[in-house]
């Protein structure tokens, strides 16, 4: 029997149901759930209207999803049973659906996912790290090595040393990047130098005279983004992750005379999270995940959505979770 937190509506609390087996459709894998990652986006959907052009409804919420396959379609032929995997959460070229939004997804202890969206885990990287790889990871790495083009030399700012920001300095790092971790917390501070950033401090401004080849902005709060406009070099790029505000008012005098490229970034591919697995297998990279377990995930959405968390909330599941 299936078991999950389903979606029903704006400002209504998730159901916990069970139901039968999800139907194995052509080119699909029944998947047993062992890690999902809890997002803010889904405590977004909760109370924003907005969401419901993206989610069907009821929907088994849960996008971030990683598992053990036990069951495949006569068709699939690049997975087989016992293979530990995690799901790209975009959209699915098999049937246009995408976990957690048009399909069920990860809140639960079984899910099903056509298999171009799935991603092979090694047995050397921790099922929790792997379901944290798909959007953390995925979105971070993305947003590094795909829209600002970080490489080796690269001088880079990083703003926010969030969930997302703390993955990026990492990767950032590994690439070989000087990095400038611009958060007014002292801790993330601490965090940022930890992971191998080159300097640390309140505002991106700070690093107006480093001459900063990119600005990654995962904290998209307005003045951030302006801010970093400002703080990048002459024919420097600013990237923006983050959506605190939707809107913001950047100085044009700066992005035209300056010759600023201001690009933005969403999600991520397959590829994305492949390289960050990688990265996970030899160590380099590991995601701060907290771990809560299926029955509390209520709980741990209304905790993204107060006073938040130090990392990356991810459900691992319980053996009594499949009695």
């Amino acid at each position: 029997m299936l078991k999950g937190w389903q979606f029903t509506g704006t400002d209504e609390p998730l159901v916990f149901v069970e139901k039968p087996m999800p139907e194995l459709k052509s080119g699909y894998c029944l998947i047993k759930v062992l890690a999902c990652g809890l997002c803010h986006s889904d405590t977004s959907a909760l109370h924003d209207p907005g969401w419901l052009n993206l989610i069907s409804t009821p929907r088994i919420l849960g996008h971030e999803t990683a598992g053990e396959i036990i069951e495949i379609a006569d068709d699939v032929k690049n997975f087989k049973v016992g293979d530990r995997v995690c799901i790209w959460p975009m959209y699915s070229g098999i049937d246009g659906t995408a976990q957690g939004y048009t399909r069920d997804g990860g809140y639960a202890n079984y899910t099903a996912a056509p298999e171009d969206v799935l991603i092979k885990v090694p047995d050397s990287v921790d099922i929790v790290q792997a379901a944290a790889s798909t959007d953390a990871g995925m979105t971070s790495y993305h947003a590094v090595v795909d829209r600002a083009e970080v490489r080796e030399g690269t001088k880079v700012g990083i703003i926010g040393v969030g969930g997302l920001g703390r993955v990026a300095t990492r990767i950032a790092v590994l690439q070989g990047a000087q990095v400038y971790c611009a958060t007014r917390k002292q801790q993330a501070k601490d965090d940022a130098m930890s992971l191998g950033a080159y300097k640390t401090a309140d505002s991106i401004l700070d690093f107006k005279d480093d001459q900063l080849d990119v600005v990654v902005d995962f904290a998209g709060a307005g003045t951030t983004t302006s801010d970093a406009l400002l703080a990048v070099k002459p024919g420097g790029r600013v990237v923006v992750v983050g959506m605190t505000k939707l809107e913001t008012t950047v100085n044009t005098n700066a992005l035209i005379n300056m010759q600023t490229e201001l690009r933005g970034s969403v999600g991520g591919t397959k590829e994305s999270i492949e390289n960050v697995i990688a990265l996970m297998a030899t160590g380099d990279l590991t995601i701060n995940a907290i771990e809560t377990t299926l029955d509390k995930v209520p709980e741990g959405l209304d905790l993204l959505d107060g006073a938040g968390v130090p990392g990356r909330l991810v459900m691992r599941t319980q053996d009594s979770d499949f009695e």
